[in-house]
C-alpha cells in the first residue's frame, strides 16, 4: 500500500492512437448490428450476435471513459477501487484504465490576501496585521488523503469524474487561511511593534523585522500546512498598525520621540557652533572675554539656535556691561 506520493506506474497510453481504435471500434460495433439486421440469419443466430453486439458497445462505453487530458501544472491523482495507484502530472491527451478514478487537482500558485486581524504583540499592545500567501500544493498524496475536504466529490469508478477542481481549490484555500492566521498571531505575539525610548534598538520589531519577520513567518505557515502538501512560495506582511483604540496614543508617542530625537540633534548642531565661535575670538584676538562673559555669550547663543522661532534682536546703546 502507498503511502507517499508517486509517479503513476501503471498502463498508459496516448490518447490520440486510442481514440481512433476506439471510434473504429464503434463504427465497427454499428456495422455488425446493421448487417445482422439486414442478413435473413436465423433467430437463433441473430439473437446471438445481437447480444454479442450490445456487449461490445457497453465495452466501447466504458473505455471512453479511459481518456484524460493534463495541462501544464496539473495533476491527476489515480485511484482503483480504493487504493492508490500514483499520481499523473506529464501533460498531453492519454487513455488509462477506465476503472481508475481520477481525481484532478491543480499545482499553479495561488494567492491569499488575508484581511487583517487584531493580536496582541510582544508588549502587549493591540496591533492590526494583515498577510499575503502565496501558495501551491506541492504533494499530491497529502492534499488528496491527508487532510479531510467535504467539499471534494467521490467519483463513481468507471464513469467520467465531475471535475470540481474549483471546489476543491478553494477548500485548500480555506484551510491555509485558518493556518496562515494562527501563525499570523503567533509571530506578532514573539515581537514588540516598534522600538520605545528604553529598547535595545537593534532588536527585531514588527515594523523594523522586514524580510527577517518575513522569512519567520514563512517558515511558521510552511510547517503548520506541510500536513496538507501544501507548499508556501512566500508569505508577506502588507498591513501594520496599531489598533483603532490605541493608535492616537501611540502617534502621540511617536511624535515626542521624534521631537526628542530632532532637539537632540539641534542641541549637538549649538553646542558644536558656539565652541566654534569662542575658539575663532580666542584664536584671532577679536575681543577678550572673561567667564562671566564668555556664560552670557553661550547663553545667548543657545537661546538663538535652539529657539523654534526667530530670535527678536536687542541693540545695546550703552556701554559693554549694561
Amino acid at each position: 500500500m502507498k503511502t507517499k506520493e508517486e509517479i503513476f506506474s501503471g498502463v498508459k497510453f496516448s490518447g490520440i492512437p486510442v481514440l481512433i481504435v476506439n471510434f473504429l471500434f464503434l463504427v465497427a460495433i454499428v456495422v455488425l448490428f446493421v448487417w445482422t439486421v439486414n442478413a435473413g440469419l436465423s433467430n437463433a443466430v441473430t439473437t446471438v450476435i445481437v447480444i454479442s453486439d450490445v456487449v461490445l458497445f457497453i465495452v466501447n462505453l466504458i473505455f471512453w471513459g479511459g481518456f484524460m487530458q493534463i495541462e501544464p501544472n496539473e495533476a491527476r491523482v489515480m485511484i482503483f477501487f480504493g487504493e492508490y495507484e500514483g499520481t499523473v502530472k506529464e501533460n498531453g491527451f492519454f487513455w488509462v484504465n477506465p476503472f481508475y478514478t481520477k481525481k484532478k487537482l491543480t499545482l499553479r500558485a495561488r494567492n491569499l490576501d488575508a484581511e487583517p486581524i487584531k493580536v496582541n504583540d510582544k508588549k502587549g499592545n493591540p496591533v492590526s496585521i494583515g498577510l499575503v500567501v502565496v501558495w501551491r500544493v506541492a504533494d499530491t498524496y497529502k492534499a488528496s488523503f491527508d487532510v479531510d475536504n467535504a467539499s471534494m466529490t467521490v467519483s463513481v469508478a468507471g464513469s467520467p469524474s465531475v471535475d470540481n477542481v474549483g471546489q476543491k481549490m478553494k477548500a485548500y484555500e480555506n484551510f491555509v487561511k485558518i493556518q496562515a492566521d494562527a501563525a499570523l498571531r503567533f509571530v506578532a505575539g514573539m515581537y514588540a511593534y516598534d522600538h520605545t525610548g528604553t529598547d535595545d534598538l537593534s532588536e527585531l520589531t514588527l515594523r523594523s523585522g522586514g524580510e527577517e519577520v518575513n522569512s519567520i513567518l514563512e517558515t511558521q505557515i510552511n510547517e503548520r500546512l506541510s500536513i496538507a502538501g501544501i507548499e508556501v512560495v512566500e508569505a508577506r506582511i502588507n498591513y501594520l498598525a496599531y489598533a483603532p483604540e490605541i493608535a492616537a496614543v501611540m502617534l502621540r508617542r511617536q511624535q515626542a520621540d521624534a521631537i526628542i530625537a530632532a532637539r537632540e540633534k539641534i542641541v549637538e548642531g549649538a553646542v558644536g557652533m558656539v565652541h566654534m565661535a569662542l575658539k575663532k575670538l580666542s584664536d584671532e584676538g577679536i575681543i577678550e572675554l572673561d567667564e562671566d562673559k564668555k556664560a552670557a555669550m553661550v547663553s545667548n547663543l543657545m537661546v538663538v539656535l535652539c529657539s523654534e522661532e526667530g530670535a527678536q534682536p536687542i541693540i545695546n546703546a550703552g556701554t559693554l556691561h549694561q
